[in-house]
């Protein structure tokens, strides 16, 4: 068995957090596996309070809550520890590069430390993954029909490969659902409270209110009369359709209505 080799150590870690922003969102625990050059291994966790209220969707995903970190340090605390145990060594992970790593950069930030030092290398088994196995058509086909694509990108080959490939996998895996209202619904998942698809505008206290960006906890009607030209430019940006004709509704000053809302005529009844 080919065995990796060391000549210091590497530390791979993850990360739970309040969301998805590595601008603005926080840890909630981080754990280390330090693989050193003479074969040894050790693991460090431990859970953060964030100084800020994890969402609920966040904790659907993890399964920590504010009262799971209640009594935990803040980063800032465990700063110069964590350091410490990163400090001369290499990093590595799983799709750390796209977000893991540009969080735990921001929270050292934060903390008036520069991080990952100058010479730190970085692996990640995603990256090995997707360059050593391919994901297109061609590879699906191969994989769940036993056979190779012919006249690949021509549309009627390549759209009967991919009829064939949805229908094997229909037979390979039991819990792919067999109706087409049921595959939609796993892969676009419902965010309860959400404006728009993707989660970017939701209801909270009863108003909607962003979840991104620097107008990150800033109600709609809020952001019309401070943010005007940040939301035009979301107009242009590469959000989704139902988004965008929300934010252009409401700079036209017509805003949404909560579904089941009270009304003016249930108060007086």
């Amino acid at each position: 068995m080919r065995e990796l080799k060391l000549d210091r150590p590497l530390v791979f870690f993850d990360l739970e957090t309040t969301g998805l922003d590595t601008d603005k969102d926080r840890i909630v625990e981080v754990c280390t596996v330090a693989l050193m050059p003479d074969g040894q291994r050790s693991i460090w966790t431990q859970r953060i309070n964030p100084g800020v209220p994890i969402p609920a969707e966040a904790t659907a995903v993890h399964g920590i809550g504010d009262a799971d970190v209640a009594d935990c340090p803040r980063f800032a605390d465990l700063a110069e520890g964590l350091f410490s145990r990163l400090h001369g060594c290499d990093l590595g992970g799983y799709n750390i590069e796209r977000f893991d790593l540009k969080l735990l950069r921001q929270e050292f930030a934060r903390c008036g430390k520069s991080f990952p030092e100058n010479g730190t290398r970085i692996i990640d088994a995603y990256t090995v993954f997707a360059t050593r196995e391919r994901r297109d058509l061609t590879a699906a086909l191969r994989f769940y029909c036993g056979r190779d694509l012919q006249d690949a990108h021509s549309a009627q080959a390549d759209v009967l490969a991919t009829v064939d490939v949805l229908l094997a996998q229909l037979q390979r895996y039991d819990d792919l659902p067999d109706s087409v209202q049921a595959i939609h619904d796993e892969q676009h998942p419902h965010i309860p409270g959400a404006l728009d698809p993707d989660g970017k505008l939701m209801w909270q206290d009863g108003a909607p209110t962003f979840t991104f960006g620097r107008i990150k906890g800033v109600t709609l009607e809020r952001a019309v009369r401070s943010e005007s030209s940040y939301l035009r430019w979301l107009l242009t940006a590469s959000f989704s359709d139902e988004l965008k004709k929300i934010v252009a509704e409401a700079l036209a000053g017509r805003f949404p209505v909560r579904p089941n809302a009270p009304t003016a005529g249930d108060h007086e009844r």
